[in-house]
């Protein structure tokens, strides 16, 4: 099916996608700060500069997108049905990324969550997110001690 928009159109359309503080991302940050986590936003000098870093609990969050990183079994995640070459291998390097930046942070030592845009869309879904990660974060890692 051909683009029903002029290329000069569809650059403009995709030159507004948020890449940050998008809607997912801000609901999560809410409800996260809500649970009495505190955080610190795109540190530069960790690989893939993780949306959300927790430095006490030594671990970074990710809001990805389900239709840019390929959330599996979502119906977010469609593939575009003109120039469909170009998007595929656009994915594929995406999720070759996620997976690189993944392993060099675990490489240093930081746990590494996901968190999908469908699974916070509503502001129940939001919540309940927040919940079950503000216990991951918090669970499997002892805060360090101040000397």
């Amino acid at each position: 099916m051909p683009d029903f928009l002029t290329p000069d159109q569809r650059s403009e359309r995709m030159s507004r996608i948020r890449s940050q503080d998008t809607s997912p991302e801000l609901a999560l940050r809410r409800e996260l700060h809500r649970l009495g986590l505190r955080f610190t936003l795109r540190n530069k000098k960790l690989p893939g500069k993780p949306d959300m870093v927790f430095p006490r609990h030594r671990a970074v969050v990710f809001v990805h997108g389900c239709f840019w990183h390929r959330h599996p079994g979502c119906n977010i995640a469609t593939t575009p049905k003109s120039n469909t070459p170009f998007w595929q291998e656009k994915f594929n390097r995406n999720v070759a990324r996620d997976a690189r930046v993944v392993g060099e942070l675990e490489a240093l030592g930081w746990r590494v969550f996901v968190a999908w845009e469908c699974d916070v869309q509503s502001g129940i879904r939001a919540r309940e997110t927040a919940a079950r990660l503000a216990q991951a974060i918090r669970s499997e890692h002892d805060p360090v001690q101040p000397a």
